[in-house]
């Protein structure tokens, strides 16, 4: 399996960073690359995470009223993670609101907090969301006018919008990762959903899709991140993140079933039925994943920090795959 590696500065020293979010799947892959790369990290989350070697503190909820002190003691940059992402079953009401608190305010507290407290470099994962869900006759370049179309998309506009603000009026410094659909060992909800599906070789009518859709491995982002941590460049820019190679949904589907070393079985429907049957099923999003485009532009990474995914989308398949054959779920 590979591994993700933050890559070290010119001058290696070891920086005092906290990461948010740390148990998560990017969370967790995160702190062990910055660990490999002989920093000293702090693991903020709900409850004391276990990983090894990092210095645990359990912050609770994250909102607007989270104390942050004990975090943030003796640390220099923080890496905030942490978001609400996904609509709990049985939790309806109030979803604008559980996003709102968490991602716009808790993000808004975290950085006054950091401020506060002398971090010099705030580093905020966002998402290519802020922009929608389709991507029409080019991809999306980081001064395109912001679109969301869900309250999730929308929450992480609204925690940038405040952000800038906050380090612009502080002088912390900023920087901002939009990735696309992240993958990888540990990924979860849609991913897994489809590695099950072409793992279990169910037919799949996809094969008349021609879209186009970027995809970040998850050692890719977490590459791209610790590049962001010290690079004078990155201060206050913003940046997508991907693997650089585009795919369309049959040619993913394609690519999955190689590295799980299945023989897929895809047969041709068109996709106006396939975004209709969608509608009528309650399961748009999902339809409008597999038959549309969202293609995200790297380039201004590339120049800027002279930044490359150091993982090929092949690579970064098969160590999902390799994962999904031995975890224990």
């Amino acid at each position: 399996m590979h591994c993700a590696v933050v890559r070290e500065p010119a001058n290696p020293t070891m920086t005092a960073i906290l990461v948010t979010g740390a148990t998560g799947f990017i969370g967790q892959a995160t702190c062990k690359a910055l660990l490999s790369a002989g920093h000293a990290v702090t693991a903020a989350t709900r409850a004391a995470p276990g990983q090894v070697h990092v210095r645990p503190v359990a912050v609770g909820d994250i909102g607007p009223d989270t104390d942050w002190s004990a975090a943030l003691a003796g640390c220099e940059v923080v890496v905030h993670l942490a978001a609400h992402v996904h609509v709990l079953s049985g939790k309806a009401a109030d979803v604008t609101g559980d996003f709102h608190r968490v991602n716009v305010e808790g993000s808004e507290n975290l950085a006054l907090q950091s401020a506060r407290a002398g971090v010099r470099r705030l580093v905020f994962l966002s998402s290519v969301k802020v922009y929608g869900d389709v991507s029409k006759q080019r991809a999306f370049i980081e001064s395109d006018r912001f679109e969301p179309t869900d309250a999730y998309g929308a929450s992480k506009a609204e925690a940038e919008v405040r952000l800038k603000a906050c380090c612009a009026e502080s002088g912390m410094e900023l920087v901002i990762l939009r990735p696309p659909l992240v993958y990888g060992p540990g990924v979860r909800a849609n991913f897994l959903s489809l590695l099950r599906i072409v793992d279990a070789r169910w037919p799949l009518p996809v094969a008349s899709i021609t879209n186009r859709r970027s995809l970040v491995y998850v050692g890719n982002l977490v590459d791209a991140l610790g590049v962001c941590l010290g690079h004078p460049a990155a201060a206050n820019r913003t940046f997508f993140v991907s693997d650089g190679h585009d795919v369309s949904t049959p040619q993913l589907v394609r690519e999955i079933a190689s590295a799980l070393g299945k023989t897929p079985l895809l047969f041709p429907f068109p996709p106006s039925l396939l975004r209709g049957a969608g509608l009528l099923t309650g399961r748009r999003e999902q339809l409008v994943r597999l038959t549309e485009s969202l293609q995200v532009d790297i380039s201004s990474i590339k120049s800027t920090l002279s930044w490359n995914a150091p993982f090929s989308l092949h690579q970064g398949l098969a160590a999902t795959a390799s994962w999904y054959r031995t975890r224990s779920d």
